[in-house]
């Protein structure tokens, strides 16, 4: 059985300052979240909708009698959607979701803008880079980033603060590093364009076999599953 709290404070007592981690909470219980929240994870990702909604839900119905501190940590979690986002689930996302990570298209941003508007909210969002420019997965490639930022810029009711990239499944997390360093240069040229409606805040590089290297290229937002949780639950 994973010690998630021994895990957490492990973790957060080896970041820099500033560095946001995201707590990767796919298929994990609502008990193993809650030790999360209570350990200091700030913001849990989540990856699938219907998964995230009974969560979320549960989530926000729960007391801790008079434990005033583990209340306020509920109230203070922000939920940030990390999967491929499909354009039948947008409207629900963007009224369970803080921030969606995983924008690729414009096609996509147009839906967010939409459902947005029509709920007054203001999305943020990251876009999702290829950093390793594979046909198989979703992202933009590097390339085409700038063009997308300009014209995702025009739309209300979505925010750009940052980017997001994984890079290619290695064993060896060194071998992401180029990967990084590309992402990194990327969000530094989209940062000095000053566009409106444009706020490169996140850098979001590096999960839990790979956070290290991505934290010593820049990356100041960090996705981790199982080294928080342990192995996946499969269902």
């Amino acid at each position: 059985m994973e010690n998630i709290r021994e895990n957490v404070e492990k973790i957060l007592s080896e970041l820099p300052e500033g560095i946001k981690l995201v707590g990767a909470a796919k298929t994990k219980t609502v008990g193993e979240i809650l030790e999360a929240i209570d350990a200091g994870v700030e913001i849990i990702g989540e990856n699938y909708i219907r998964e995230a909604e009974k969560v979320i839900e549960q989530i926000k119905k729960t007391e801790f009698g008079i434990n005033n501190d583990a209340n306020k940590k509920i109230c203070a979690v922000k939920w940030h959607f990390i999967g491929h986002l499909q354009k039948n689930k947008v409207k629900k996302a963007v009224k369970l979701f803080d921030m969606l990570e995983t924008v690729d298209s414009f096609k996509i941003a147009g839906e967010i803008d939409k459902e947005c508007r029509k709920i007054e909210k203001v999305m943020p969002v990251l876009l999702e880079v290829n950093s390793g420019r594979e046909k198989q997965k979703f992202g933009i490639f590097p390339e085409d980033v700038e063009n997308l930022v300009r014209e995702i810029s025009l739309f209300d009711n979505l925010k750009i603060m940052g980017i997001m990239t994984m890079g290619p499944w290695e064993e060896d997390a060194e071998v992401l590093r180029p990967y990084f360093k590309e992402t990194k240069k990327i969000f530094e040229k989209i940062k000095s364009l000053n566009l409106n409606n444009v706020r490169m805040k996140y850098l979001s590089m590096g999960m839990s076999s790979s956070y290290r290297v991505a934290l010593e290229e820049g990356a100041n937002m960090i996705r981790v599953g199982s080294r928080i949780f342990g192995e996946r639950n499969y269902q």
